[in-house]
């Protein structure tokens, strides 16, 4: 299947790094960590985490962390669908498309729950068809993304002629929490709110004389270790969701991936570029020691600017790459997301 358009979109809310710092710390929430959990916020949102700023659809951050489950759910049921909307309108503005035009929609989220899902939302508010076949995908963490394509792949296996388009959302600011527990605490230092929509159909896109050839995807493969469920998942407390994190992930990471990419490298031979789901600093660290050659200055990037948005990084890393103007019909991309699981997932794009 062949990308008819790609667009991102935040919340307006953007802080620095030491911007959260000051918020987490005036927080009601943050006399009731020990020192030690203090200590350990400061030194991350002070120092040298590979973040710069995050976005957040939770305002003010501030309060967030003493919020009811309510008020949570709601801020959710509020944003996602908001910022869903947001990247999907800029999507159908880029592939000059109008939203009664796509025959599907498939949207991958993790940080909140509704039923009737973010597509119900979303198809009401841009104005798709009423026989649209809308689909959601929930749970897959940070690794969603791939999953959802590989969904879009099987719709238009089976309707050459349909139009699907594809979101990641997350409000990762409704599902924060803070306590003592040191992976939760990281948790809160790292994630921020994004969404990522993309189009798709069964033909190349029609483009303009100067344009980079078409972009198509395949090659979908997953790699599953249940063992390492507990390593990191969403669990809930007081009717919240809490994140689950422990300091195994980023070995974790890397050797999911190596095993993918070993099995796309002898199946098709290496990849020219490697665009990795951003999780952290540390997992970018072990991801490059785990892949020779390969430098993931996207995903750095991206980290860099909006931290770890959960399932849309990945495809917000494929928008940096193609915004480089990298238009060689040579060139190839190999996306990587991971997560709870504990899973990893992979695909191949390739101009054609």
């Amino acid at each position: 299947m062949y990308l008819q358009a790609l667009t991102t979109a935040v919340p307006p809310a953007r802080h620095t790094q030491k911007e959260c710092w000051q918020m987490l710390s005036a927080s009601p929430a943050h006399p009731r960590l020990s020192r030690r959990s203090s200590l350990l916020l400061q030194s991350i949102l002070k120092g040298d985490s590979g973040i710069s700023s995050r976005h957040f659809a939770a305002t003010p951050l501030e309060h967030v962390f003493t919020a009811s489950a309510d008020t949570l759910n709601e801020i959710f049921r509020r944003e996602a669908p908001l910022l869903a909307s947001r990247a999907l309108a800029s999507a159908l503005a880029q592939s000059g498309l109008r939203a009664d035009q796509l025959d599907a929609l498939i949207v991958c989220t993790c940080t909140g729950y509704l039923c009737p899902g973010v597509s119900s939302y979303v198809s009401e508010q841009l104005g798709l068809r009423p026989n649209a076949y809308l689909q959601d995908l929930v749970g897959l963490g940070c690794g969603a993304a791939i999953p959802t394509l590989r969904s879009a792949h099987g719709v238009l296996s089976a309707n050459h002629g349909a139009t699907v388009a594809c979101i990641a959302v997350e409000i990762c600011s409704a599902a924060f929490y803070l306590d003592d527990d040191q992976g939760v605490l990281i948790s809160s230092c790292l994630f921020g709110d994004g969404a990522a929509a993309s189009i798709w159909r069964v033909t190349p896109p029609k483009l303009g004389p100067h344009a980079a050839t078409p972009l198509s995807v395949g090659s979908f493969d997953t790699h599953h270790d249940p063992a390492a469920r507990d390593e990191i998942r969403f669990e809930q407390r007081d009717g919240k969701l809490r994140n689950r994190l422990t300091s195994a992930v980023p070995a974790l990471a890397a050797s999911a991936v190596a095993l993918l990419l070993a099995s796309e490298t002898a199946a098709r031979g290496g990849p020219a570029t490697i665009l990795a789901h951003p999780g952290g600093r540390d997992v970018l660290d072990a991801l490059e020691a785990a892949l020779p050659g390969h430098r993931l200055a996207s995903s750095r990037r991206i980290l860099r600017d909006y931290g770890n948005m959960s399932s849309p990084s990945v495809l917000f890393a494929l928008a940096d790459a193609l915004s480089e103007g990298k238009s060689d019909s040579t060139a190839d991309y190999w996306l990587v997301a991971f997560g709870a699981g504990f899973s990893a997932h992979s695909c191949r794009l390739s101009h054609s």
